[in-house]
């Protein structure tokens, strides 16, 4: 690896981490400054439903344009221009349309994120794909972490818009360093032109479609939980800013960690589909709990295995998502993927919100843990289906002896 190879990865990896934290230095205390704006809990839904609902129209088309044209750098930028856009909207006052464009415009930042991983990619040799999502999700928690540690600490000491105000500042200091990004050159002729029947294949690839319907189940359970109506039920439990930022790094910490080690220890020893499994199960199990528990201590030990739980699953089903696909599809095949899961993001916490405000706060996590239980089977299933598979076509010892 050359010495200009470290450097964009050096810059990619600043420039990514400023894209999360713009985008999360408000989502602690969102759902709390929304519902002290007078917005009701099904209109909260709404507002945090919207985000994945732009995703879920905007990621596959972003991901064939990228490869399409070959080139992922221009939506990198329109990523930082569109974050800091999302946080600024917010604080216009009045109505609920305010909050409600801001977070489409998130979502429309979120949709370039197809870009972002297909770049990383490209800085690493054939086979190291597993390498690079690996260090991309610690980099998402990461910038995910320190924007949800920083909200609670802005909101305390100088007022409810100045996590939105410091998203913004990151966001233009992210967009100024990203043009300094450069994307490998590709030799004449290496790359193929985009095709519908590119297209079609990779619609096609199993492994993808599968992955993707589990990252669904395990979106909708994270933006239930602590993207979504946690922080609320801190709040509720007497949680303050501060309470508020020991919540989310009690989630954020564990996640790290989890997403750091996950393809070295945890594949090792239970494999894919045993290392996915385990992190459904757990997190179904933390977010039922969540309806059972009602101190803020409780709230805590929940979320920080839950973090673990969801460190486990997430990082893998990104990787396994481009595994099969080739490279001049990866784009398309990460923004279907996206797409697919922003549906998750999307229907979690808009059903969770109707369910909220009907049945009380806690009906939500129930819902949430129904989803996780439901994607824990869907492994057991499709991992038993694979076994089965590879026992069939392995050559029997009688056949092996001509018996």
């Amino acid at each position: 690896m050359t010495a200009n190879d470290r450097s964009q990865r050096l810059l990619f990896t600043i420039v990514t981490i400023l894209y999360w934290t713009s985008m999360y230095t408000y989502v602690p205390i969102l759902t709390p400054y929304l519902s002290g704006r007078g917005i009701s809990l099904q209109m909260i839904g709404i507002v945090l439903g919207s985000y994945g609902f732009v995703q879920m129209l905007g990621r596959f088309p972003l991901g064939i344009m990228s490869d399409k044209w070959g080139k992922r750098k221009p939506f990198v930028l329109l990523g930082m221009v569109t974050a800091g856009l999302s946080c600024l909207l917010f604080i216009i006052p009045g109505i609920w349309i305010w909050p409600l464009a801001g977070r489409m415009m998130a979502g429309i930042c979120a949709s370039t994120w197809v870009a972002f991983t297909v770049l990383y990619a490209s800085y690493f040799g054939a086979g190291q794909t597993g390498r690079a999502m690996g260090n991309i999700s610690v980099m998402i928690v990461s910038g995910q972490m320190l924007g949800m540690v920083l909200s609670g600490w802005l909101n305390d000491g100088f007022g409810e818009h100045a996590p939105f105000i410091t998203g913004g500042i990151l966001a233009a200091i992210g967009l100024v360093l990203a043009l300094m990004l450069r994307e490998p050159k590709l030799e004449a002729g290496s790359r193929p032109a985009m095709s519908f029947a590119m297209i079609r294949s990779v619609i096609r690839t199993k492994m993808l479609l599968q992955v993707s319907v589990l990252s669904i189940l395990a979106h909708g359970v994270l933006f239930i939980t602590m993207f979504g109506f946690t922080p609320l039920k801190a709040e509720q439990l007497g949680a303050n800013g501060s309470l508020l930022t020991l919540l989310v790094f009690a989630f954020m910490l564990p996640h790290a960690i989890a997403s750091s080690v996950t393809a070295t220890w945890f594949v090792n020893r239970f494999g894919y589909w045993g290392t996915i499994g385990i992190g459904f199960v757990a997190s179904s199990l933390c977010t039922a709990s969540m309806a059972l528990f009602q101190s803020y201590e409780m709230l805590v030990l929940t979320q920080a295995i839950n973090g673990f739980a969801q460190g486990l699953h997430l990082p893998l089903l990104l990787a396994l998502s481009i595994r099969d696909v080739e490279l001049p599809g990866r784009a398309t095949a990460m923004g279907l993927y996206q797409a697919l899961y922003a549906i998750g993001m999307f229907s979690g916490p808009f059903l969770a919100g109707w369910l909220n405000e009907s049945w009380g706060l806690d009906s939500g996590f129930v819902f949430g843990a129904l989803l996780g239980a439901a994607a824990a089977l869907l492994v057991w299933l499709w991992s038993s289906q694979e076994r089965a598979a590879a026992r069939r076509a392995k050559p029997s010892s009688a056949e092996g002896i001509g018996l």
